[in-house]
């Protein structure tokens, strides 16, 4: 057994044109050293291993040194974030993740597809694509998002009775058991290794490095084109 833990960023026409979704897989046989790692991370930087919503990591406060971590220095932080890399790469997790230029998208479709609904859909296609090279099965878990959630469990359980997705030669996702798990993000370490994964690659992937960026940039670029280089990452792109 597969699990895949995955999550977006929200998308701001100010920021960046790109949406980002997608995740960790991790197998099931590991998840007990692979918890265990996560906590000593989180040990060694709050002083507790406890989950709370003080204690919980997420890659732009942790990068920015905002809410639970203002006024921490900025090498503990980028230390933290450095720890959370080598995780991955030393555990070679693979990671899934889709990258949606919104205004491309919406510029060529008379009614474009709301972006986390294409989303999610282009993202499920690649955990059963993991799933058919694995020849497993897995389940999914996403960070709790009030409003996506009803439309993302119905879009599931709509895909698995049709037998495939709505994409063009969509395909499908009988290997993703039951449904969709959401839960608050303190509650799961491994929701939160996605979220500064994902964090990184939405950082990074939406523009190129430049001489003019300061010294943390250019940390948080190593960090993940180490775990491009270290880990197993495909990236869909779309349009």
């Amino acid at each position: 057994m597969h699990l895949f833990y995955f999550d977006e960023t929200k998308y701001d026409e100010t920021q960046s044109p790109f949406f980002f979704i997608g995740g960790l897989i991790l197998r099931d046989a590991d998840l007990q050293s692979y918890e265990a790692t996560l906590s000593q991370i989180q040990q060694n930087f709050f002083g507790t291993g406890i989950l709370t919503p003080q204690t919980e990591m997420h890659g732009k406060e942790i990068f920015q040194g905002k809410a639970h971590f203002k006024g921490r220095k900025l090498a503990d932080r980028l230390k933290l974030l450095e720890d959370i890399a080598a995780f991955i790469t030393s555990a070679k997790l693979p990671v899934r993740l889709v990258q949606i230029d919104v205004p491309a998208h919406r510029n060529r479709y008379r009614f474009p597809q709301p972006e986390y609904q294409l989303g999610l859909m282009l993202i499920l296609e690649r955990f059963c694509d993991f799933l058919d090279t694995a020849n497993d099965s897995g389940l999914v878990f996403g960070d709790y998002e009030k409003d996506e959630i009803t439309r993302a469990v119905l879009d599931f359980s709509q895909f698995k009775l049709t037998g495939k997705t709505s994409m063009y030669g969509g395909r499908p996702l009988g290997r993703l058991l039951d449904t969709i798990y959401f839960t608050h993000s303190h509650h799961s370490r491994f929701l939160q290794a996605a979220d500064v994964m994902l964090y990184m690659a939405c950082r990074c992937e939406s523009r190129s490095a430049s001489p003019g960026d300061k010294f943390h940039e250019q940390r948080l670029r190593g960090l993940w084109e180490a775990i491009k280089a270290g880990a197993d990452v495909r990236i869909q792109r779309w349009p």
